[in-house]
Parts: structure tokens; C-alpha cells; sequence
């Protein structure tokens, strides 16, 4: 498959992806499961113990296929399963799959990096690289803020001369102030929209 065939198919997933989103929330709005706590238990409950599973697996894999906004899913995750165990699923599903981008990187190298992601994109980043003593730096700032393109880094770091173990407390120690930011941050905002739609 040539670059651009992949570049091409992942553009649709995406599309397909927030599209899938957009109905998702049209159907939590009608069925009240955003806001309604006992409409959100009926809905879980269809999964039983599977749902908080399935929606770290979620993250985990929109991390190593990049096909949605980071904080799309965060936000899924405070509003399904509330502002605590939303942040730690999300926490525990982008770190989960954004080590295995990373080892993904390590496996393949620059060409998995290039097929993946646009061109201006890798070019943004890519000098990074050119000095490793640089790139372990800039890369903790980068995951640290909540605006950088992480999906894209975690696998630009696995290019590198960077440790698994490095990388990994990066992770670990990073994300969980950006995926706050995102999780409870865009939940607000979504609360203020239906607070104005019910209006």
C-alpha cells in the first residue's frame, strides 16, 4: 500500500469517525444519557462489565489510529462514565496506546511515521529529531501541553534514539494534566450546550 493509498483511507476513517460521534451524541441528547443519571446506568448496563473495557480499548487504538481529535474521546469518557473513572479510563487507554505507537515506530521506523501522517506535519516536527539531546526535551514540554499533536510525537519519539522506559514515564507522568484539561474542560463546554439547547 503506497503512502498516499494509506494517507487517503485514514482520511475517511476519520471522517467516518466524527460522523459516528456527531450520531452518538444526537442519540445521548434524545435518550437524556448525558444528563440524566439514571438513563446513563441503562445505557451502561447493556454492556455490563464490558463497557469500561471496551472504551479503553477504544482509546487506546484512536491513539494508534489516529482518527479522531484526542479530545473527542476524552470527552466520550467523562460523559458516559462520569468526571472520575472517565479521566482514569482515558488516562489508562491513551498511555496504553500511546506506548504502543511508540513500540510500532521502534518496529518499523520513519517510513510507518511518513505513511501515516501529512507531509507538512512531519516536516513541522522532524527537526526535533536532528539533535537527540533536543528531541527528550522538547518531547516532555510537548506531551505536557494539552495543543501539541501527541499521537504524531509518540510515534516520531519511537524514531529515535529514546528508551521505552524513557518514554514511558513521560507518558506516565504527562498526560494525565492534559487529559484533564481535555476531559473536564470540554465537558463543561458540552454542559453549557445543553444547558442552551433545553432552554
Amino acid at each position: 500500500m503506497t503512502k498516499g493509498n494509506l494517507r487517503s483511507k485514514m482520511n475517511l476513517l476519520t471522517v467516518l469517525g466524527l460522523l459516528g460521534c456527531l450520531i452518538f451524541i444526537a442519540y445521548g441528547l434524545q435518550t437524556r444519557i448525558f444528563y440524566s443519571e439514571s438513563a446513563l446506568q441503562q445505557f451502561l448496563a447493556r454492556f455490563g462489565p464490558w463497557a469500561p473495557i471496551l472504551f479503553i480499548v477504544f482509546q487506546a487504538v484512536q491513539v494508534i489510529v489516529p482518527i479522531l481529535p484526542g479530545g473527542i474521546g476524552c470527552l466520550a469518557g467523562v460523559l458516559i462514565f462520569g468526571p472520575l473513572l472517565g479521566f482514569a479510563y482515558n488516562y489508562i487507554g491513551i498511555c496504553l496506546g500511546s506506548i504502543c505507537a511508540f513500540l510500532i515506530a521502534k518496529r518499523y521506523g520513519t517510513p510507518i511515521v511518513r505513511s501515516m501522517f501529512p507531509p507538512k506535519l512531519y516536516r513541522k516536527y522532524v527537526a526535533w529529531t536532528e539533535t537527540n539531546n533536543n528531541f527528550d526535551k522538547m518531547f516532555t514540554i510537548a506531551i505536557f501541553l494539552p495543543v501539541a499533536p501527541d499521537d504524531f510525537l509518540c510515534y516520531l519519539a519511537g524514531t529515535t534514539k529514546m528508551t521505552l522506559q524513557k518514554f514511558t514515564a513521560v507518558i506516565l507522568f504527562g498526560k494525565p494534566m492534559a487529559i484533564a484539561l481535555y476531559s473536564f474542560g470540554l465537558s463543561l463546554v458540552f454542559q453549557n450546550i445543553v444547558a442552551l439547547l433545553q432552554r
